[in-house]
């Protein structure tokens, strides 16, 4: 059922490493707790991954330590981005490096504007998307530009973090249950606008409870059970095995 990450730990890596982003046997932990356990696969420039699981899979821990946040802590394995060693850096050199991470919570700045907010994310000179280009991708957001973040309705919100990241040069998308919370269509939505960003070349990872939805935008799945990978491949191979779905999904 698993395929193995084309991933050689022994060779050169940064000659070598066959994909844009090389998970390799990565081992991290809150405190004690063996959370993400040996985990290892691969991300082709431009792919959408779906990374999913039960509950307390590991999935968001695992984006955490891709994004190099301070929990959970990485005691093993490497992480490679476009042949630049990410483990071995801080989350703000991370980022620096390309890695946007929109978290669950999506942290939208309160006092601040929809622009303010873009504005702030931006780096100087701008080197991420322009605010005219971010606001083509998001309308809704070019119509609300002046409007507090915080009063934004959930799926305003969703694509103000997600337009947030684009405002900084980033490579890779790390989306943390971007649809929770929102009705269908908006969830249709955010799907076309991130097929959208992939016509761009960015890579996304999407970790999401919504899974039918998820792999229906995915290019690729990895499966998590109790901090473990069971399954990598195509998305499409899941959405078309019942009884992997049903024992590693619940769906």
């Amino acid at each position: 059922m698993k395929a193995k990450p084309d991933f050689n730990p022994n060779a050169n890596h940064a000659a070598t490493a066959p994909a844009f982003l090389s998970v390799w046997e990565i081992e991290a932990y809150y405190g004690e707790s063996y959370i993400v356990q040996n985990i290892s696969f691969n991300i082709h420039e431009g792919e959408i991954l779906a990374l999913l699981g039960r509950n307390g899979a590991g999935k968001t821990s695992t984006l955490r330590t891709i994004a190099r946040l301070d929990d959970p802590e990485l005691r093993h394995g490497e992480i490679w981005l476009d042949h630049q060693p990410l483990h071995e850096k801080k989350s703000y050199e991370a980022a620096s490096l390309g890695i946007g991470f929109v978290p669950e919570d999506r942290r939208i700045i309160p006092g601040l504007t929809v622009e303010e907010n873009l504005k702030l994310a931006q780096i100087a000179p701008p080197h991420g998307w322009s605010l005219q280009r971010l606001y083509e991708l998001f309308p809704r957001l070019g119509e609300r530009r002046t409007q507090d973040g915080v009063t934004l309705s959930g799926g305003e919100q969703q694509m103000l973090s997600i337009a947030r990241a684009l405002a900084r040069d980033i490579k890779v998308l790390l989306l943390d249950e971007p649809y929770e919370g929102l009705a269908p269509v908006i969830v249709q939505e955010i799907a076309k606008t991130l097929e959208v960003i992939r016509d761009q070349g960015i890579t996304t990872i999407i970790v999401e409870q919504n899974a039918i939805a998820a792999l229906k935008l995915a290019d690729r799945s990895v499966i998590l059970d109790t901090g473990k990978v069971v399954y990598d491949g195509s998305a499409q191979d899941v959405l078309d095995d019942e009884e992997l779905r049903e024992q590693y999904l619940a769906i």
